[in-house]
């Protein structure tokens, strides 16, 4: 029996590189709408990317290994398995440290699982890449709220808040925030510093609904309840 490559259509190529670039929108969609460090297109281009690296890998160098006559063997996998390692410096960019909390170790996650997304639907297995795809998804927004609300009832009731702002935000923001959300404020207590500024704020009702509401603000570098 007579060796042969694989080869692969233009027709092909093209709807691996699409579904890739389709895949990885949808969790940067998610991203870009919490305006997270990296968002839709940073996430389009991780996903296309890792495509492209794997199908150039697997089919890239099909003249080559049938020239002359004779049938090279290659391993497909040799270009495409450095995108592992090399999504690892992109997903580094995104980790910023913001005085005692670190942001961005989500958003870094989901480029690193976005990569693997790609290097799927470059393989052809659109199956599991639309399936992690809405795993991912899910994790990232339904399962966020069902978990603070789990928290929530397994937890006494607090009403003590732990701020850390920016140097450059008010307390008034934060105020604000809290105060549009419908709790009350009965104490405040101001730890403002050179290299921080820390309020604790006491209120009428248990503020675990209002943690993952502060730590999406740009103003908030951490916040947590006292137990």
């Amino acid at each position: 029996m007579l060796a042969t490559v694989p080869d692969i259509s233009q027709g092909e190529v093209t709807l691996r590189l699409l579904a890739a670039a389709a895949l990885g929108a949808a969790v940067g969609l998610e991203r870009e709408l919490r305006e997270r460090e990296a968002g839709l297109r940073t996430h389009m281009l991780v996903s296309v990317g890792s495509a492209l690296f794997t199908l150039a890998s697997a089919y890239g160098f099909h003249e080559f290994l049938t020239a002359g006559g004779n049938i090279v063997r290659a391993d497909p996998t040799r270009i495409a398995a450095q995108i592992v390692t090399g999504i690892g410096f992109i997903g580094a960019g995104a980790i910023v440290r913001h005085g005692l909390s670190v942001r961005g170790v989500t958003t870094a996650a989901t480029l690193w699982v976005v990569a693997a997304i790609g290097l799927a639907c470059g393989a052809g297995y659109y199956d599991a890449a639309a399936i992690t795809t809405g795993i991912v998804v899910l994790s990232l927004w339904p399962l966020r709220i069902l978990a603070f609300r789990i928290i929530e009832r397994f937890r006494p009731d607090e009403n003590r808040l732990i701020v850390e702002l920016r140097p450059e935000a008010t307390v008034v923001e934060l105020l604000n925030d809290v105060l549009g959300h419908g709790y009350k404020a009965q104490s405040l207590d101001l730890e403002d510093s050179e290299d921080r500024r820390l309020v604790t704020l006491v209120v009428d009702r248990s503020v675990t609904e209002l943690v993952p509401v502060l730590s999406d603000r740009d103003y908030v570098q951490a916040v947590r309840w006292q137990r």
